[in-house]
């Protein structure tokens, strides 16, 4: 008698069927995709460095805004970047009396008038002296908010100091 082999034969599966070939070339798209040589990131520039320098009242009044430079402003012998409030404190603003200025005297008054500007650039600096306690407030939370909102870019002094720059 003859044995009888009737058990169904196993079938051998390739691995070279169809849906393996789109599965494997689906696998490397994504492997290309992820690692695939990518265009170099580049940053914004940003602003150049600002260096704290001695101000006069005649080296001051250059950065008024005009043409582009920056707009700064004294403040108790502190100088202000107000750059970025153009708007207000550069030319065609509301308070363009004060930019390239001490503005010392004109924010304890609350004024934006010329007349509290100092006329004469090669004077002592306005000592503040005669300045009531309100007047003393008003100036302090304006130097608070600068001081919060703008960085100090050097000190203001008048033009016959020993620290005033060599013209």
């Amino acid at each position: 008698m003859a044995a009888d082999n009737s058990q169904p034969q196993a079938e051998v599966m390739s691995i070279a069927s169809p849906i393996n070939f789109i599965l494997g070339s689906l696998f490397i798209v994504l492997l290309y995709w992820h690692f695939r040589p990518k265009a170099p990131v580049e940053l914004p520039r940003g602003p150049p460095p600002t260096v704290f320098t001695t101000y006069t009242p005649k080296t001051l009044i250059e950065f008024n805004g005009e043409n582009d430079r920056p707009v700064y402003l004294a403040v108790r012998g502190r100088v202000f970047d107000v750059s970025p409030g153009r708007n207000f404190y550069g030319p065609g603003g509301p308070y363009e009396n004060f930019a390239g200025r001490d503005a010392s005297r004109g924010l304890a008054h609350q004024s934006f008038d010329q007349d509290m500007l100092t006329k004469d650039l090669s004077a002592p600096l306005d000592e503040l002296k005669d300045l009531d306690a309100e007047q003393l407030e008003n100036l302090q939370s304006w130097e608070d908010r600068f001081s919060e909102k703008y960085l100090v870019v050097g000190k203001l002094v008048a033009v016959n100091d020993p620290e005033a720059p060599s013209a």
